[in-house]
């Protein structure tokens, strides 16, 4: 029954209910423009490097011989700077974070050294008194050996 309520209106009601408001025109509209500008860029641009590479190949095979070690120079300097740098500034926090916590300050991880401080001296002290009983052990087989 509802079917037949709704197709009771007339046509050129129903198309204006579904028509779009003149913001979603706007809307449309302006993304259309601005897409098709877009993709008239994009052409333009890729027709522009297809020319450029056209025109630049012989050029860059005349030169290649010459270009590609200055390539491969280039890059290694670079990578170079970049690592000393890198590493620099690696020390640098390093140094920082190690100037905080020996001045008293408590910078992040500080509680993880120190319970690795803790456990490693634990582990020296069990080896030591381990290596004492041994040596104690040792002695008194020499002097069993030697007495008999």
């Amino acid at each position: 029954m509802s079917d037949q309520s709704k197709d009771s209106k007339p046509m050129s009601q129903r198309i204006q209910e579904s028509a779009p408001t003149s913001c979603q025109a706007e809307k449309f509209l302006t993304a259309v423009t601005i897409g098709a500008t877009l993709l008239f860029l994009s052409g333009l641009t890729l027709t522009g490097t297809v020319i450029a590479l056209i025109t630049a190949t012989p050029v860059l095979v005349l030169f290649s011989p010459i270009l590609v070690p200055a390539g491969i120079v280039i890059f290694l300097v670079a990578t170079g700077f970049l690592f000393s740098g890198g590493c620099g500034v690696a020390a640098i926090t390093a140094l920082s974070w190690l100037y905080s916590y020996l001045t008293g300050q408590h910078p992040v991880g500080a509680d993880k050294l120190d319970y690795a401080r803790m456990r490693i001296a634990d582990k020296a002290r069990d080896v030591k008194e381990r290596a004492r009983d041994y040596g104690q052990h040792a002695q008194q087989r020499g002097q069993e050996v030697t007495q008999g």
